[in-house]
């Protein structure tokens, strides 16, 4: 056995089966196996294989790895998944918790870079860096080309901005050309003791005022319009993105990270928003400054013109090397900086929970690792933009240099004049600046493609959840649901199996059963933040598919376990769902939910601000405010999940009494932790394992002594131990 160490992690064992010398290009430990239970493991990735041991038995399995196959990695809820395939067959799956997960993006990208190392014959680094997704294809500048889109509305003034920075550009141009007349008409001349012709030296300078004053203007307006435009793309873009994701479903989300989605929609469309205004106007400056300064100089004389070329081979090989591994290095740059905004977007909001549990330390040692990672991958980029840069701009000294000596030797042979020289060395400063500037242009091209791909992976996604082609009309909503053959799976898991559950309008349901049975799934499908894969759900006859998605919600009031509130005030947290919403109409709400005396308790009372996510109201004040914001919107479905679930038996029954105001005369689903909440309910449903097990009353279900009196029975003891315990009548060992 031969061992094996990083500085990351202790020593571990290779199987004798690892051939003599073969090289470990990434090793990293998992959690968790198939059945996603906590067992030890352990991938190792080499030149030609990859292995996997199994914790539990320590066996080692190896997969032969050829050009087609990849890594392609995914999380959800909490866990990591990696999948090697082979073209479109999934050869091996493992799963590890969300602290693994940058390993095996590592070893996801070591196996990319081994690809291309093999195709290219250069050295792997991918064993330190940020892992590219595995199955994200390589991004090209050539996905700049699709803001297009977002262009088009403006086409008239990115004409207009085109025409100033041609006039622009060639403005700039006629200083040197009237050198030409300044030294050999008037300079040289007067060396050889003739006198110089004032006028024609006035008339000389004036063109050269009148040349800059142009010069300054057209630059001025023609910036002033490019950026406008370009502002307003970017905003545009932001806006599209933004309204994009509200409308993907849940599943979308559930797979993404928040500090990754909001650095995308911000600092990417920052970034494409800056190389709109600033550097694609100055790449389109270069090049026409570019391409009218060479047809000049061939005017002038096309054999040192010709010399002037002598850096260009040079420069585009140069250009053409180090764009790819811009275009990765700025790739792993976004990802890496996701890793930073995620541990923020991670640790601000529950910094309760950080505080509560001292975990500070371990928060700041996250960020820190984060931010290292960061730093090296930037490092890294900007010790290969150091060295192109510098060489680009000798390039074109040596470039001036043959200018110099070629001008020199035409000078003395008769062949041009000093002004012409003079003049021919002015242009040539211009263009082999931007020569050089266009040449850096190459690092921002590739930063933009970079962030216009990872914005367009989010308008290219289509939601789970679309729009009706033809929707068909609501109506008068009755509140009449029909849950017909539904069955859900989530990925290969299927959590619904072949359910039918018909709810009459105005009746009130209570949906029981343990952990994991499949409430809150079912509630999510009535909602439609998911679509059923087998069966329908009908509501008064019309399948709820064929009906629009916003139309169909506005039916629906949600009371969730956590009531989320927003920044702002009391009034606009009960008015969200009707921000037209009258004060009278604000405070009849409120009082329906109990809330209106402890909101006149507040300094401001209705228009005290609430802190993000409800900071400084308790959990019944919380709820009864959502309470207020269900009842306002005067919905004809109410769904209720684990409303009172999470507050002091006092505050249930404020609740309570706020509830049975709510249900009153709609369609009412009701989860409940307490069995004993849903006395009211008329009727009962009881889940297991994602199927219907049992429907009636509480006293129907109670005598049938099945699944519904089981977990009655069972809350029952727990109640009694609670009381028992809580009295000094037995200690915790006793009642478990």
């Amino acid at each position: 056995m031969a061992p094996v160490s990083s500085p990351a992690e202790p020593a571990f064992d290779l199987p004798d089966a690892v051939r003599a010398g073969e090289a470990i290009l990434c090793s990293q430990a998992l959690d968790l196996d198939g059945s996603l239970r906590f067992v030890p493991g352990r991938l190792v990735l080499t030149p030609t294989r990859l292995l996997h041991q199994d914790g539990s038995s320590g066996a080692w399995q190896a997969w032969p790895l050829g050009a087609s196959h990849r890594l392609m990695l995914a999380d959800h809820a909490g866990v990591g998944q990696l999948d090697l395939v082979d073209g479109e067959t999934l050869v091996a799956r493992w799963r590890c918790t969300l602290g693994h997960q940058s390993g095996l993006q590592r070893l996801a990208d070591a196996l990319h870079a081994r690809g291309s190392a093999a195709l290219t014959g250069t050295e792997s680094e991918a064993s330190t860096d940020a892992a590219e997704p595995a199955d994200s294809a390589p991004v090209s500048g050539w996905v700049l080309l699709r803001l297009w889109r977002f262009a088009r509305p403006y086409q008239g003034q990115l004409l207009l901005g085109f025409l100033l920075t041609l006039a622009a550009t060639a403005a700039t141009l006629v200083p040197p050309y009237l050198t030409i007349p300044l030294m050999d008409k008037v300079l040289i001349p007067y060396q050889n003791g003739h006198r110089i012709d004032s006028g024609y030296v006035a008339l000389l300078l004036s063109g050269l005022l009148a040349s800059a004053l142009l010069a300054w203007g057209l630059g001025w307006a023609k910036t002033w319009v490019l950026a406008r435009v370009s502002e307003r793309i970017g905003a545009d873009l932001r806006t599209t993105t933004y309204d994009h994701l509200l409308r993907l479903s849940l599943e979308y989300f559930g797979g993404r990270r928040t500090g990754d989605l909001m650095a995308r929609i911000g600092s990417e469309t920052d970034r494409i928003n800056v190389f709109l205004s600033l550097h694609l106007l100055d790449f389109a400056t270069d090049v026409l400054m570019i391409a009218m300064t060479a047809v000049i100089l061939f005017s002038i004389h096309p054999s040192l013109a010709l010399a002037t070329l002598v850096p260009l081979p040079f420069i585009g090989w140069m250009i053409h090397l180090v764009r790819d591994r811009l275009r990765t290095g700025f790739e792993k740059i976004d990802r890496v900086w996701s890793e930073v905004t995620n541990v923020l977007a991670d640790t601000i909001p529950g910094i309760r929970v950080v505080k509560a549990f001292a975990q500070e330390g371990r928060e700041s040692g996250r960020f820190h690792t984060a931010n290292h990672h960061n730093l090296q991958v930037n490092d890294r980029l900007n010790r290969l933009w150091s060295l192109f840069s510098p060489t680009v701009t000798l390039l074109t000294e040596i470039g001036l240099l043959v200018v110099w000596g070629f001008g020199i030797w035409l000078v003395s042979a008769s062949h041009i004049t000093v002004g012409v020289l003079t003049a021919f060395l002015a242009y040539i400063g211009r263009f082999y600046t931007r020569l050089d500037s266009m040449s850096r242009i190459v690092s921002v091209t590739q930063k933009a493609a970079s962030g216009a791909r990872r914005i367009f992976d989010i308008l290219d996604h289509v939601s789970s959840v679309p729009e009706p082609a033809q929707p068909r009309e609501l109506g008068t909503v009755h509140g009449h649901i029909r849950v017909a053959g539904v069955g859900f799976r989530y990925g290969n898991r299927r959590v619904i199996h072949d359910l039918d559950l018909d709810i009459r309008p105005g009746e009130m349901i209570g949906l029981v059963g343990h952990s994991g049975s499949g409430k809150s799934t079912l509630v999510n499908l009535i909602c439609r933040f998911y679509d059923v894969s087998e069966g329908r759900i009908e509501l008064d006859g019309q399948d709820i598919r064929q009906l629009r998605v916003a139309d169909y919600r506005r039916q629906i009031g949600l009371v969730l376990q956590e009531p989320f509130l927003f920044f702002g005030t009391i009034a606009e947290n009960i008015a969200y769902g009707r921000p037209d919403a009258t004060r009278s109409e604000i405070v009849a709400a409120a009082r329906a939910a109990h809330a209106h005396e402890f909101i006149l308790r507040l300094p401001q009372g209705y228009d005290s601000l609430v802190g993000e996510r409800g900071q400084g109201l308790s959990g019944g004040e919380r709820q009864r405010i959502s309470i207020a914001r269900a009842l306002l919107i005067d919905p004809k479905i109410l769904i209720l999940d684990e409303a009172t679930s999470s507050v002091d038996t006092e505050t249930e029954k404020e609740i309570q009494n706020a509830l049975d105001n709510l249900v009153r005369g709609r369609t009412t689903i009701a989860i409940a932790h307490r069995l004993s909440t849903l006395r009211k309910a008329d009727r009962l449903v009881v889940m297991d394992k994602g199927e219907l097990v049992e429907e009636g009353s509480h006293d129907g279900l109670l005598a049938l002594q099945g699944a519904y009196w089981r977990l009655y029975e069972a809350q029952a003891r727990q109640a009694k131990d609670d009381y028992r315990m809580a009295t000094g009548d037995i200690t915790p060992g006793e009642t478990a």
